[in-house]
């Protein structure tokens, strides 16, 4: 009897097992549901490398005119004003990661099942992966200096005008217990996104949620414990009193999982965010935790020309005489935040106190 079967690196099966794990990897990531390819998204895809060569993609922001402009008659050619841009660079570079099956043996299964197993296990790695890259990225985490934990491209530290904490405290290391997550910090980030202008730099635009405007911000679940727990006038109630459910908030990504909102952000527990920065040794920090306040264009994906997010590269090899089957899946991407003129774009850092227990 005949029978039609997909051997090692068959083209179909590449074709079908590199979509699926990319599919699949971009569905299990928390961050998969703030991409998009508008500039409106949380984090925006730029596809201009799947389309052609190159391993970096330069993103330019223009500023606003702040010019008096003239009035009446008065003699405009003289009193132009010159366009202020500038710009920023996304790398991309290749990330791979492989399994190998312990033999037919040991593993009873045929090579479909094997590929199965490396589908789902490279899947999970690939998710994990693309988090902690976002959040490393966006808490301007420093602390980790492998690029290959934060998106291909370098982590850099917040500036100081994206960066608030708790308490006013000078760095992250003087946080103390007194010095908790609670709501007054989510006022203080939206006041300061919607009045940066004022010192020349670009406000952070929300997001377009079904006609209205939003923010989001990630917190730690420790620092949700302490805004939970809070019990002065004015706190955790008032997220409840706003809560998410209704209408086609249900079925927006922007909403899914949401704690709830207040004050117009949209508030989302995230287990990966990292620990405070040690000022003088660039070392991570026990007992406190960075909430990032997020708008539009916070961070870029762009992925290489045989990538995106339906796509990534798969190839299969046998091994031992054919008993062992490897299978290894890349990528050529680059994931940051955006920074123009040395000050971030979309992201303030939130720093505060928060105890395991």
């Amino acid at each position: 009897m005949a029978k039609t079967e997909f051997g090692v690196n068959h083209p179909l099966a590449v074709k079908v097992w590199s979509k699926k794990l990319m599919t699949e990897a971009i569905a299990n990531t928390w961050i998969g549901k703030f991409i998009g390819n508008s500039k409106d998204s949380l984090i925006y895809r730029k596809d201009e490398l799947s389309k052609n060569a190159g391993d970096q993609v330069v993103c330019g922001l223009r500023m606003r005119l702040v010019g008096e402009g003239v009035q009446g008659d008065a003699t405009l050619e003289g009193q132009e004003e010159a366009l202020t841009t500038y710009s920023d660079t996304l790398v991309i570079n290749q990330l791979r990661h492989a399994t190998r099956s312990a033999g037919k043996m040991s593993e009873q299964r045929v090579p479909f099942d094997v590929r199965q197993d490396n589908l789902e296990g490279l899947r999970d790695w690939w998710a994990e992966r693309l988090d902690q890259s976002f959040a490393n990225q966006v808490a301007g985490f420093t602390v980790q200096t492998d690029t290959r934990f934060t998106g291909n491209n370098a982590a850099v530290a917040a500036d100081s005008d994206h960066l608030i904490r708790a308490g006013g405290v000078a760095n992250d290391e003087s946080l103390t217990a007194s010095h908790k997550f609670d709501l007054s910090l989510i006022d203080a980030c939206v006041a300061r996104a919607k009045t940066y202008f004022e010192a020349g730099i670009p406000i952070i635009r929300p997001l377009r949620v079904d006609g209205e405007d939003k923010y989001v911000m990630f917190l730690h679940p420790y620092q949700v414990r302490d805004m939970r727990t809070n019990a002065s006038n004015g706190q955790w109630l008032d997220i409840q009193k706003a809560a998410t459910a209704g209408g086609d908030r249900e079925r927006n990504p922007i909403f899914t999982g949401a704690l709830g909102e207040y004050n117009g952000v949209v508030l989302h527990e995230w287990t990966r965010l990292p620990k405070g920065v040690h000022s003088g040794t660039n070392a991570s920090f026990d007992n406190t935790r960075r909430a990032v306040f997020a708008g539009a264009q916070a961070a870029c994906v762009a992925f290489g020309s045989e990538n995106g997010v339906d796509k990534m590269t798969w190839f299969e090899e046998l091994f031992d005489y054919g008993n062992q089957l490897g299978v290894s899946a890349g990528a050529i991407f680059g994931l940051k935040k955006t920074r123009f003129n040395g000050r971030d774009f979309g992201t303030i850092v939130v720093p505060t106190y928060a105890a395991a227990s």
